[in-house]
């Protein structure tokens, strides 16, 4: 799907043809709209096809003209059906003489106030806009950083009681989106520095402070990925030391319980042999043998009491 705007008062407004168009928005394009694009814009056909790829590096990009930046933004998997909610994909960024195009193949939220006009006003040019943009994928990041962090606290405490793997696995999931988060933010970070180095961006006088807003957000996501990153590998190795231990007490308890019933089995099962044995002749046998056995055992489980294995 193809969207288009333009610039009014500092906001992006619905365009009624590509002429008057600034900001050229494509969203999981097919192979028609992608040719349409690239012939109307003299485009490498690969600047649009290479961000199907889920795992296509973030990286910046000259070619005839046109400039292209490969950010990797945040996605989140509201679906229960995910095998993780958080992991990223490649958004891609088209600078030409005179339009801005973006191209999305995976849902994000990154461009959602900016497509329905509800973002804050600003002196809108081609690198104010990248930037803005890099400056919210960085925000974004942050703010899933933080819901992954409230996530793994409901799971600490879920875990204190657990002697199950659930728990751990999603630990596994949340560890394994952070991976994703920590090398894309990283990677995002070099794109970022290699852009203010370009004549293209100092075009723009306000551009110079405002990627080094940018590069800072950019750079606190990524100090915040590894401290969660390093708490969660932490909790994983401390819950999964509780968990064995945890099996560790029911076994003890279960060994316990075994030795105690076992001593009135060997007793009957000595009596169940046909082989003279004491009280044979007694009246007062069984009950002499059943409370041999009681005694036996109550002695056994006042043992145990006294050392704490229940």
């Amino acid at each position: 799907m193809i969207h288009i705007f333009k610039v009014s008062g500092q906001r992006f407004v619905p365009a009624l043809t590509m002429e008057e168009a600034f900001w050229i928005h494509l969203e999981n394009p097919s192979p028609e709209e992608t040719g349409k694009i690239v012939k109307k814009y003299n485009l490498e056909e690969d600047f649009i096809t290479d961000l199907q790829d889920a795992d296509e590096n973030a990286r910046l990009e000259w070619d005839e003209g046109a400039l292209l930046t490969i950010l990797r933004v945040p996605v989140y998997y509201k679906h229960r059906s995910a095998k993780i909610s958080f992991a990223t994909a490649p958004m891609g960024i088209i600078s030409t003489e005179d339009k801005l195009i973006t191209v999305a193949f995976y849902d994000n939220e990154i461009l959602t106030q900016y497509l329905e006009g509800k973002h804050r006003p600003f002196n809108i040019t081609q690198q104010s806009f990248l930037l803005s943009i890099s400056l919210r994928t960085a925000i974004y990041f942050l703010k899933f950083l933080k819901e992954i962090n409230r996530r793994t606290t409901i799971i600490e405490d879920e875990l204190q009681q657990s002697m199950k793997n659930k728990e751990l696995i999603r630990l596994v999931r949340m560890e394994k989106s952070l991976v994703f988060f920590n090398t894309s933010l990283k990677s995002n970070e070099i794109i970022l520095e290699r852009l203010q180095r370009t004549r293209w961006l100092l075009n723009d006088p306000d551009a110079e402070d405002m990627i080094e807003d940018v590069i800072i957000e950019n750079k606190q996501a990524i100090e915040m990925a590894n401290i969660y990153s390093s708490i969660l590998s932490g909790m994983m190795d401390a819950f999964a030391s509780i968990i064995s231990n945890n099996l560790n007490v029911v076994m003890k308890f279960l060994t316990s319980i075994t030795i105690i019933i076992s001593v009135p089995t060997l007793i009957v099962s000595i009596y169940g042999m046909n082989v003279p044995l004491p009280f044979q002749e007694s009246n007062f046998a069984f009950a002499l043998i059943m409370g041999i056995s009681v005694l036996i055992s109550l002695i056994l489980v006042l043992v145990f009491i006294h050392k704490k294995y229940f």
